[in-house]
């Protein structure tokens, strides 16, 4: 990863998901367009249940479009892919393997992340070597159907024992209008997707949530941050 995009990472507030749960993959560029153009500071591709060629052939479409905003791109699950569309790095379930294999098998300087959802689970993943965590479900979202959210009693906790070694982005049923109770729990970085996939204005949507999230503003358009 380049240091441009190392800087856009460590101060990233608003990570983005293009999410075929939500799109099809003819609509992937374009939400990919708005999210950057709307301020997201991370992109990610997750694309469960799809076949690999499909996935690797989509990635290949949005790396250049992240490169030309020095937004970190990263893959769900797939660490060959990862590695074969040259990938900032990779996102990992629980259950996706380990940390460790993951950073081996990709460049120096890679991402990656792991999804959380309890305090121990967090803690592990520090120690385990992980670049940053999603902790969540913090409400209940489509995008884990069937799992109860852990609610935002643990936060403040995370943040405090992980928050301050590697970036703590919560996640699962955010949106704009709960952003601010969460944000209020102890939170500083957020995961939103279809808060923001399903919005009428994309790009607005990402605006003012990245506005309610403060921090540094990484650039105002894909254009800007080139």
């Amino acid at each position: 990863m380049t240091p441009a995009r190392q800087l856009s990472f460590d101060a990233a507030r608003l990570y983005g998901i293009v999410d075929l749960g939500y799109l099809t993959a003819d609509d992937c560029v374009r939400a990919t367009l708005s999210l950057l153009e709307g301020g997201v500071d991370v992109l990610q591709l997750r694309a469960k249940g799809h076949e690999r060629r499909e996935i690797t052939q989509i990635a290949y479409e949005l790396v250049p479009l992240c490169r030309a905003g020095n937004v970190p791109f990263i893959v769900n699950d797939f660490v060959e892919i990862a590695r074969e569309v040259g990938a900032d790095g990779v996102h990992l379930g629980q259950d996706d393997g380990e940390i460790g294999d993951a950073r081996a098998a990709l460049p120096a300087g890679s991402l990656v992340g792991r999804s959380t959802h309890t305090p121990a689970q967090a803690r592990a993943a520090l120690k385990e070597g992980a670049s940053y965590i999603g902790f969540g479900p913090l409400f209940p979202t489509p995008t884990k159907e069937g799992r109860p959210g852990i609610g935002l009693g643990d936060l403040e906790e995370v943040e405090r024992a992980v928050g301050a070694e590697i970036p703590v982005f919560c996640i699962g049923g955010i949106k704009a209008e709960n952003l601010s109770q969460v944000l209020g729990a102890g939170a500083r970085r957020a995961v939103i997707v279809s808060g923001l996939l399903q919005a009428e204005d994309i790009q607005g949507a990402c605006r003012q949530v990245r506005e309610l999230l403060g921090g540094q503003v990484i650039g105002e358009s894909a254009e800007h941050r080139a």
